[in-house]
């Protein structure tokens, strides 16, 4: 199973696509999409959309797991990384790939084994789950192979429950 991690932001989307092989995970590919602070926003998220597609055509993930939009004091930071969270919700379903989403709770509690770690724990767990030789930077990009983490480890429990359903 290929997983395809984002990150989102209007700055910076981090991204990590990572291959779960029965137990193992192998990290295939990981960067951020930039866009240009002063450029307008509908021009940024345009930016964003299309290299999602890019990203979803060139990896062909079967999942995408994105972070959710958590709690932001700065509301005009909280409604841009809303509509950039809308563009690549949007790039997904459009390429019909299934999206799971996770809090930043969840993605400490799968990575570090605990829902209240510390940015630099997730960052030093992901690169030994990934047995990377260095944690990924800018920060959104070691989050986003973090959210990839998490859903790997979840889906075993998300197949068991589509099972129950049917």
């Amino acid at each position: 199973m290929r997983i395809l991690g984002i990150d989102p932001g209007i700055a910076i989307v981090g991204f990590g696509v990572v291959d779960k092989e029965g137990s193992q995970l192998r990290p295939v590919q990981y960067g951020s999409i930039q866009t240009e602070a002063g450029l307008p926003v509908p021009l940024r998220l345009k930016q964003i959309f299309e290299a999602m597609q890019s990203l979803l055509e060139t990896y062909r993930p079967d999942e995408v797991s994105v972070e959710k939009l958590f709690f932001n004091k700065n509301v005009t930071t909280a409604f841009t990384v809303g509509q950039a969270r809308g563009v690549i919700l949007l790039a997904s379903e459009m390429a019909g790939v299934p999206v799971y989403e996770y809090t930043p709770m969840q993605v400490k509690q799968a990575v570090t084994g605990y829902g209240g770690a510390e940015k630099k724990q997730i960052q030093e767990m992901t690169k030994l789950l990934l047995r990377l030789k260095e944690v990924p930077k800018p920060d959104d990009v070691a989050d986003a192979l973090g959210i990839a983490i998490t859903h790997a480890q979840f889906r075993a429990f998300i197949s068991i429950s589509e099972g129950v359903r049917r």
